[in-house]
C-alpha cells in the first residue's frame, strides 16, 4: 500500500522545517522530497493521495498519561473507545495508566489490555505498569516480567508511593531495566478531605481545600531520589509554582527528572469550580492565576517537557453529585490539541515547541523511535491550525462526557491520522 501526503508543512523538531511531499510505502517512510510525482506507476495497488496544503505534518501525538478504564470499569470507557478517541485527538499512540481493576501490576493484564489494543485496531497502546502490587505502596511489582510483556514505564498514579525507601527502591529496580518511573506527587496527610485548591475561593465556597505544599513536598522528595539512585524520574499532573521551581532548579544541576503538565492547568483555574461544577474537578486540582502563570513559564522555558491530558473519564453516576462526593478527573483527548495550539497563538510557544513537548520529548523520555525520517514508520498527525469549532461533548468518541470545555470554541485540530502508513481518523 502505498501513500502521498501532498504539499504540507512538515515539521520535525531538529530535523526538517519546510513544503514537502511526503512517500509511504507499506508502512515505512521512504521519501521526502518537495514535489513527488514519479512514483511507480508500474505496481498494482493504488496510491493514495493527501492533500495537505495548508496544513502542518508532523509526527505523530503521543499521550503518555491517560486512563482507559478497561479492565474493570468499562462503563467509563473501553481500550476500543479510548482508541478513537485518540485518533480523533491526533495522537498515534497513548500510555494507559494502571489504576484499573485488576491493576496493571502483572503479565496477565499487560497482555489483556495489548490484545485489546490490537482488536481496536487504532493507535498504538504502550501500558504503564504499577510501581507497586495492587498500587498499595507495600510491595514492589516484578518490572522485568512487566517489561518483558510490553510495558513502557512504571507509575501508581491515582496514588503516591508513600514509603521513602519503597520509592527509592523503584528507581533503581526500574533503572535496571530501563523504565521510566512517573511519580503522583502527593502527600495525602497535607492534602486530607480537601476537594479543590486552597485558596480564597475555597474559603468563599465552604470547601476544604488542597495546598500547593501538597504536591511540592512530594516533588522534592522524589528529585532527592532521583540524585539518590540516578533513576530517570518523570514527573505527572504538575500544577503548583513551587513544584515548577523545585524541577527547574534540579534540571540546573543535572537531574535526570521530567516533567508534564496538562491542558486544563495552563487553560483554568480555581475559579473555574464556582458554581460547584463539577466537571472542573480534578486532582491535583485547578490553582491559582499564579500558579497558571507559572506553569506557562516551565511549558515556555522548558522546565516542563510535556503536555499530557490525564485523560480521565467517568459517567454522570460518579459526577452529577455533590461536589465534595464527585470523583476526580476530566477528559481531554480531543480537546487537547486545540487548546495546546493556543499555546503558539499568545505567543508561550512556537509551533517547534509544541510539537516537541506533545510528540518528541514523550517518545524521547518512553525510548520510543518517532519522527519523519525516510526509513521510520508513518506514524503522522496533520493538522489544520485554522479549524474552528464548538466543543460538543456529546458527539466524542470517548464514552467520558466530563470535561469543563463543552461548549468552548476552539481552533485547530486533526484531520488525519495516520498510523504505520493507515489512515485511522480523518475529518469528515
Amino acid at each position: 500500500m502505498r501513500m502521498i501526503i501532498k504539499g504540507g508543512r512538515v515539521i520535525d523538531p531538529g530535523n526538517i522545517d519546510g513544503v514537502r511531499d511526503i512517500l509511504i510505502e507499506d508502512g515505512i517512510i521512504t521519501q521526502i522530497e518537495e514535489n513527488i510525482i514519479d512514483y511507480d506507476q508500474d505496481k498494482t495497488d493504488s496510491c493514495e493521495i493527501i492533500d495537505a496544503s495548508g496544513l502542518i505534518v508532523v509526527p505523530g501525538l503521543i499521550d503518555m498519561h491517560v486512563h482507559l478504564r478497561e479492565p474493570g470499569h468499562e462503563y467509563k470507557e473501553t481500550i476500543k473507545s479510548g482508541s478513537l478517541a485518540a485518533a480523533r485527538g491526533g495522537f498515534t499512540a497513548i500510555c494507559p495508566m494502571p489504576n484499573t481493576n485488576p491493576v496493571n501490576d502483572n503479565r496477565q493484564v499487560t497482555e489483556f489490555i495489548l490484545t485489546k489494543a490490537a482488536e481496536a485496531d487504532a493507535v498504538r497502546v504502550y501500558p504503564v505498569a504499577g510501581i507497586s502490587k495492587g498500587l498499595n505502596g507495600n510491595r514492589l511489582s516484578e518490572y522485568g516480567e512487566l517489561k518483558d510483556a510490553g510495558v513502557i514505564a512504571v507509575s501508581d498514579d491515582g496514588k503516591p508511593v508513600n514509603n521513602s525507601l519503597l520509592m527509592r527502591r523503584a528507581m533503581e529496580y526500574a533503572k535496571g531495566f530501563g523504565l521510566p518511573v512517573i511519580s503522583h506527587c502527593e502527600d495525602l496527610e497535607l492534602a486530607a478531605d480537601g476537594v479543590m485548591n486552597e485558596g480564597p475561593v475555597s474559603t468563599r465556597m465552604g470547601l476544604a481545600g488542597i495546598p500547593n505544599a501538597a504536591e511540592s513536598v512530594m516533588v522534592m522528595r522524589d528529585i532527592s531520589l532521583c540524585e539518590l539512585t540516578g533513576s530517570a524520574l518523570h514527573i505527572a499532573h504538575v500544577s503548583t509554582s513551587e513544584s515548577v521551581h523545585a524541577i527547574r532548579d534540579a534540571k540546573e544541576r543535572g537531574v535526570a527528572v521530567t516533567a508534564e503538565t496538562a491542558p486544563h492547568y495552563f487553560t483554568l483555574i480555581d475559579e473555574s469550580v464556582y458554581d460547584y461544577n463539577t466537571s472542573a474537578k480534578m486532582n491535583p486540582p485547578l490553582r491559582s492565576s499564579e500558579d497558571r502563570e507559572s506553569i506557562l513559564k516551565g511549558l515556555k522555558d522548558g522546565t516542563i517537557d510535556v503536555i499530557a491530558t490525564d485523560h480521565a473519564p467517568h459517567s454522570a453516576l460518579e459526577k452529577d453529585v455533590e461536589f465534595n462526593n464527585s470523583a476526580n478527573g476530566i477528559i481531554g483527548l480531543e480537546t487537547s490539541l486545540p487548546l495546546s495550539l493556543r499555546l503558539v497563538e499568545n505567543g508561550t510557544l512556537s509551533i517547534e515547541q509544541l510539537i516537541d513537548k506533545m510528540s518528541g520529548n514523550p517518545a524521547r523520555i518512553l525510548g520510543l523511535d518517532n519522527g519523519i525520517k525516510v526509513g521510520k514508520t508513518a506514524d503522522i498527525t496533520i493538522i489544520d491550525t485554522e479549524n474552528t469549532f464548538i466543543v460538543n461533548a456529546s458527539e466524542f468518541l470517548s464514552l467520558g462526557r466530563n470535561t469543563p470545555f463543552d461548549g468552548w470554541e476552539l481552533k485547530g485540530r486533526a484531520v488525519f491520522t495516520i498510523v504505520g502508513g493507515r489512515i485511522v481518523f480523518k475529518d469528515k
